[in-house]
């Protein structure tokens, strides 16, 4: 940057600097403050960090251990965090590494004493931030998301374990207590999500919001599959410009559906919904909506789309939340020992046919079901041919033939967006050896690429189709309700 170079950039005055940095990169900025001390104080200027997002944990990018990159969080949480207008935060304590949010997540440590530190560090890194956030009335977003729930499902984080990591309960009540805080000092939040961050979200926080916050905001995102509900019917009624929403399935009451429905509130546009079968057993599906209280809502809702991510959840369960008149754009079946029949397909692609977009059929296990047997149609080639706005095709784990991808490329065409099957999903019909030449693999991209009219190949790497499903779920819904 030849101005930065120059004599003359170290008389510039602050306004000029400050408007230089206007039209920098996050990165640009940070090398255009080695200018000298003047350029470093002009770095942060409030006006031009209106927007933080930070990953903190989840990788071993050469950052040290997370005692050591504690400092640099407390260092950007000390500038930013009195004024931030926009906080979007990801806490991986597994490793304590600071790395932007698109690197993704590594696999967690199993050594037991690892653990423990790691949410030692965790811990105090979640006082870190929300004790620099207690104060700002200015802060409009704030979304945080913790994958400790991969320590809750191992059993690492019982009631034992966390007294000897947090003896006495000291931090989880001094978190629960500044997150508390930072809804009562709000004035303007317009979106508040805060997924499966352990000890920051109690069933009571919600009670804490300002009325004017509970006038101002849009999207609502209280989930943590530990706790009992974190949004009641009685603090959503305070919500009466709420847009967008998004909860445990099993939270989703009768009396909940029909206040959203009310003509005194502002429809509903988006709802994403979070259904864990391992969790069933202790909240169920009783009492949750049922056909009528769908269509009320639709009737009010008119624009009403939503998300739903299933986890586990056996097919018989499936049958009985998947009401017809759900307006069901995006959803994600995710399962280990469970086995999604053809049956929850054929349902899906006959009552959401005008409004699904997006389909992601995941199995991490060693089995490849196919759920073409003893059918006369394929039920993955029936929904893209029955779901015309099919834009997001993923599928892992079940037994897809290579002439039905073929079919499935041809009827959505460059419709469909995204097209990723890993390539282990994909099995050839020993028959059509006999009438297509060369090689089959070979044979498939280009039958394929030439009916979404691009490039396509199948998915080498797992982790493209594979991920933390939590993690999935937040990223997703942080997208699906963006779009609102």
């Amino acid at each position: 940057m030849a101005l930065c170079s120059s004599d003359g950039a170290l008389a510039l005055p602050s306004e000029l600097i400050v408007q230089i940095f206007s039209f920098l990169s996050d990165r640009d900025k940070l090398r255009a403050s080695a200018v000298c001390s003047r350029w470093r104080e002009c770095l942060f200027y409030p006006a031009l960090w209106t927007e933080l997002k930070l990953r903190v944990g989840g990788g071993t990018n050469g950052g040290g251990s997370g005692s050591e990159q504690t400092p640099r969080l407390e260092f950007l949480m000390r500038k930013f965090g009195s004024f931030v207008r926009e906080l979007q935060l990801e806490f991986a304590p597994l490793d304590g590494c600071l790395s932007p949010l698109q690197h993704g997540v590594e696999a967690v440590e199993s050594d037991p004493q690892f653990a423990k530190d790691a949410m030692v560090i965790y811990l105090d890194q979640v006082l870190c931030v929300l004790g620099s956030l207690r104060n700002n009335r200015n802060l409009q977003k704030l979304s945080l998301y913790g994958d400790t729930c991969i320590l809750q499902d191992d059993s690492i984080l019982d009631s034992s374990y966390l007294s000897q990591v947090d003896q006495g309960g000291k931090k989880m009540k001094e978190i629960q207590q500044l997150f508390e805080e930072i809804l009562s000092n709000s004035r303007q939040l317009k979106w508040l999500s805060s997924a499966f961050m352990l000890g920051v979200v109690a069933p009571c926080s919600l009670a804490s919001l300002s009325n004017s916050s509970t006038s101002s905001l849009e999207h609502l995102s209280l989930i943590d599959s530990q706790l009992p509900s974190l949004i009641s019917t009685i603090e959503l009624e305070r919500l009466t410009n709420l847009r967008s929403l998004s909860l445990d399935f099993c939270d989703f009451t009768s009396d909940m559906c029909r206040l959203l429905a009310g003509g005194d509130r502002a429809p509903l546009h988006r709802l994403s919904l979070l259904l864990n079968g391992a969790a069933l057993d202790v909240k169920p599906l009783d009492g949750t909506t049922t056909e009528d209280d769908w269509k009320a809502l639709v009737r009010r809702s008119t624009n009403l789309r939503v998300y739903i991510m299933a986890m586990d959840v056996c097919s018989q369960d499936l049958l009985r939340v998947l009401k017809p008149s759900v307006p069901l754009e995006r959803i994600h079946l995710d399962s280990y020992s469970t086995l999604v029949t053809d049956g929850v397909l054929e349902l899906i692609s006959q009552q959401y046919h005008k409004t699904l977009s997006h389909f992601i059929l995941m199995r991490d296990d060693a089995g490849f079901p196919d759920l073409s047997v003893n059918r006369n149609e394929d039920p993955l080639v029936l929904l893209a041919w029955r779901c015309v706005h099919l834009a997001v095709l993923i599928i892992h784990g079940y037994t897809v033939w290579s002439h039905n991808l073929v079919a499935i490329s041809r009827l959505r065409g460059s419709n469909l967006k995204v097209l990723e099957v890993s390539e282990e999903s994909i099995d050839f019909d020993p028959d059509q050896s006999v009438y297509v030449e060369g090689d089959p693999v070979h044979n498939l991209v280009k039958e394929v690429s030439l009916g979404l009219g691009r490039v396509w190949h199948p998915s080498i790497d797992n982790s493209v189709v594979l991920n933390e499903p939590t993690q999935h779920f937040h990223r997703e819904m942080q997208s699906f309700s963006a779009g609102m």
